[in-house]
């Protein structure tokens, strides 16, 4: 998988996963080289082959990223119907999960158009109690870059990606 040609793909994979697990995994290693999983519903991705998430209740990679800023993001479809569809046709039309390889950046305040991105995400949830709690004071991000695009390989099913 090339990352600079097939960004707009991995992009749009990425948006599937989020509406279908509200989530994607970030996995780091700590300073003992233990690796860890941190699920992040606040992924964002932009055209340069990087993004950004709100760093409001992460701990361990805030954490991680002082020694080792080394991190890779795992998106799954887990859409019944994709995986439905995909099992019958015996094939994918589009990647079932993808794995990006990067580094957490810097740690910085949101600008405007970040945080109306999260509004936007969130939009669906903001008549519900849980939702100011959870989405309606975040304002400080963290930077992401990636190196390395990876699909993942189910033999003759994702053949044709």
């Amino acid at each position: 998988m090339n990352l600079i040609e097939d960004w707009s793909k991995i992009r749009k994979h990425f948006n599937q996963s989020f509406k279908t697990n509200l989530h994607v995994s970030v996995g780091s290693v700590d300073e003992n080289n233990y690796p860890t999983v941190t699920p992040i519903g606040t992924l964002f991705l932009n055209d340069n082959q990087g993004g950004f998430y709100f760093e409001m209740f992460p701990s361990k990679l805030p954490q991680h990223a002082k020694s080792n800023k080394n991190i890779c993001v795992l998106g799954v479809n887990s859409s019944r119907w994709f995986w439905i569809k995909s099992l019958f046709k015996k094939r994918f039309d589009s990647y079932p999960a993808v794995k990006l390889y990067g580094q957490l950046g810097n740690k910085r305040k949101a600008t405007e158009q970040e945080i109306a991105r999260l509004k936007r995400r969130m939009r669906s949830t903001k008549s519900l109690k849980g939702h100011q709690y959870l989405w309606g004071h975040m304002d400080m991000i963290r930077e992401v870059s990636f190196q390395k695009g990876e699909s993942i390989n189910l033999k003759e099913m994702t053949n044709r990606l």
